[in-house]
């Protein structure tokens, strides 16, 4: 009788393991397809954050060198950098319109180009031949659709971000209290510190990436005009624009620019490339140790992987916005995880590493 009992308790208990595994997965699963289906609305509320912190970081600097207070501060920054956005375009729009039109009915011209000078060789030949019986056009640009498309709308998103950065803006602390009012007791002060640890940390990878597309601007710009390129503002624009986005933006920004000078002949651009390319050595040498110290330092092989996921999983706004989510949780990683666990003979090996 007792080893029916015994027997009839263990299948109980089995059972009820079961159900307990059972729940858990269909709980990770329910989370994980929650996580999908609202990732493009993260993405937009991140970026609403990071204009929000932009707006703050520039209030800071004039209360401290004007002595404005907080609210006329915050008022000040948001009306000035609208106004700079508005007078940027009232000059410089339509020549801006200008070229980005001629561009867009230069580069159909620029590809056949391309393709008559690879048909003049036999490897040429053998490598147009390769993509057209691959059909990577057709995937290429399904790629670059599915890319670029967005959750409701290019207009559509850009309106919901800036209403977002505008409320953020105006009550940041509101936001704040109410993340932390959710946390339990004895997590609330450890994550109101956290919360402006992330503050800070995105506000100085802000500034670090504003000195990075001035400096590449400018000196893609001088580039251009000593080599005599055509689309000077448009190609100088986009490469300073593109270098938001680590690894990657680079690259994209040089196509246009190297087919555009395959117009002028093979020569010119091969100088394009080589300027390019000095361009990102000058600025990892000179440029990018500054900005190292204006953010936290992300390992290279890791900001990639996540631009990957990011990119697979948001598209476009995940690939832009990839870099600063890496930061945010290795920021909250490194606090709640890393550093509770107790020193390790790795760690005291690393810090001999960086000496």
């Amino acid at each position: 009788m007792a080893e029916a009992n015994d027997n009839e308790q263990q299948g109980l208990t089995y059972s009820k393991k079961v159900w307990i595994a059972a729940g858990i997965l269909a709980l990770v699963v329910v989370v994980l397809l929650l996580f999908k289906t609202l990732l493009s609305l993260f993405l937009l509320v991140f970026a609403g954050i990071l204009i929000a912190i932009f707006f703050h970081a520039f209030a800071g600097l004039l209360r401290r060198y004007l002595h404005l207070p907080h609210t006329a501060s915050v008022v000040v920054s948001v009306l000035f950098n609208i106004l700079l956005l508005v007078a940027f375009f009232w000059f410089v729009g339509n020549r801006l319109s200008q070229q980005i039109t001629q561009l867009s009915d230069t580069l159909p011209a620029t590809i056949e180009n391309a393709k008559d000078k690879l048909n003049q060789s036999t490897i040429g030949r053998k490598v147009l031949d390769y993509l057209n019986a691959s059909g990577s056009n057709e995937k290429t640009r399904q790629v670059v659709k599915s890319f670029f498309s967005s959750s409701f709308g290019v207009v559509s998103d850009l309106y919901i971000v800036l209403l977002l950065a505008m409320f953020f803006t105006a009550g940041p602390s509101t936001y704040k209290r109410g993340i932390v009012h959710l946390l339990p007791p004895k997590a609330k002060d450890k994550g109101d510190e956290l919360l402006k640890k992330l503050g800070t940390i995105l506000k100085k990878w802000l500034k670090g990436q504003i000195i990075g597309i001035v400096f590449i601007a400018v000196l893609t710009a001088i580039g251009l005009l000593i080599v005599g390129m055509p689309l000077v503002l448009t190609l100088a624009l986009l490469a300073g624009l593109l270098n938001f986005i680590p690894n990657f933006g680079p690259i994209i920004a040089l196509v246009p620019a190297v087919l555009i000078a395959f117009l002028q002949g093979p020569n010119t651009a091969i100088i394009i490339i080589c300027m390019y390319t000095g361009i990102q050595i000058i600025q990892s040498a000179v440029e990018q140790p500054l900005i190292q110290k204006k953010m936290v330092n992300i390992p290279p092989a890791l900001t990639i992987m996540g631009q990957v996921a990011m990119g697979a999983l948001g598209g476009f706004w995940g690939v832009l916005l990839a870099t600063p989510i890496v930061a945010v949780i290795m920021t909250i990683v490194n606090d709640l995880y890393v550093k509770p666990q107790p020193y390790h003979k790795y760690e005291m090996q690393d810090k001999k590493d960086k000496k």
